[in-house]
């Protein structure tokens, strides 16, 4: 199978936009690979994704869904695709503007902290680690992610069994974590990572989802957005209570809306 030469590599690197191949530059390892995933392969990695907020909000970071990872300059051919992985002190967009096409740890020059994989039934034994390939053959994903990037979190869902498994890179090897209550708790991040029972695009089931020290799921933009009207309308019958308050002592219209900042016309209505 003929393949494109690696590309140039410079010291210092140039512009990701410049070097970095992509993956329609640099093939599958494997011709007979599958075809697309399932949705649901689709739906838990975007979720992750949308609920996730780092206490810091200065720290650059990028998620990184079914996009092929590229992971030894000796073969660069070689990569492996997980479901979902976040990548700390990377810029989301190359150059402030352009999406991402792969993801190239010897360019980038960092490893994903934490990958997520979703089991199913042809890739449990390559995400375990539980299958060793021939010599000839890349290293598995275990191999991977615990020995040559050596990324600090790996996590594994089986949406058949809604069973979720967890590791922690402790100097050279995988050990699991304890998850309680479905949920494990990742002190660099001040987040936990754990399984919710809810709707999600319409489907109920268990999810993935992050969730913050005080025990509550992150939620989702639109969620956010609900929130936040809640908030606005709780203010607003506030001011109008004080209001209402002001009025019955008597004060005029005018001198309460300085106060509670409405307008007269407001006022009138509000308390009518």
């Amino acid at each position: 199978m003929a393949s494109r030469p690696p590309v140039e590599q410079t010291d210092p690197p140039r512009s990701p936009r410049e070097t970095l191949p992509t993956m329609y530059d640099l093939p599958s390892e494997d011709p007979n690979e599958p075809g697309l995933p399932d949705e649901f392969h689709a739906l838990q990695p975007q979720l992750l994704s949308a609920t996730l907020r780092l206490s810091d909000g200065d720290t650059e970071y990028f998620t990184g869904m079914d996009l092929n990872l590229y992971y030894d300059r000796q073969h660069p051919l070689w990569h492996k695709r997980p479901d979902w992985f976040l990548a700390l002190g990377v810029p989301r967009l190359y150059d402030g503007r352009d999406l991402r096409l792969s993801y190239v740890v010897w360019q980038e020059q960092v490893s994903p902290f934490v990958v997520v994989e979703l089991l199913s039934p042809g890739t449990e034994a390559e995400d375990l680690g539980q299958r060793s390939p021939r010599p000839d053959q890349p290293p598995s994903k275990w191999k991977v992610y615990e020995q040559i990037l050596r990324i600090p979190y790996y996590f594994l869902f089986d949406r058949y069994e809604n069973q979720f498994r967890g590791f922690r890179l402790n100097q050279e090897r995988y050990e699991p974590l304890e998850i309680t209550a479905r949920k494990v708790w990742l002190p660099e991040l001040e987040l936990g990572l754990g399984v919710w029972h809810g709707d999600y695009q319409g489907i109920r089931r268990d999810w993935l989802r992050w969730v913050a020290a005080s025990d509550q799921w992150l939620p989702l933009p639109e969620e956010l957005l609900v929130q936040e009207r809640q908030r606005a309308d709780q203010a607003e019958r506030q001011v109008v209570q004080i209001a209402r308050n002001l009025a019955q002592t008597g004060m005029p219209l005018v001198e309460i809306a300085q106060l509670t900042g409405l307008a007269v016309e407001q006022l009138r209505e509000r308390l009518n």
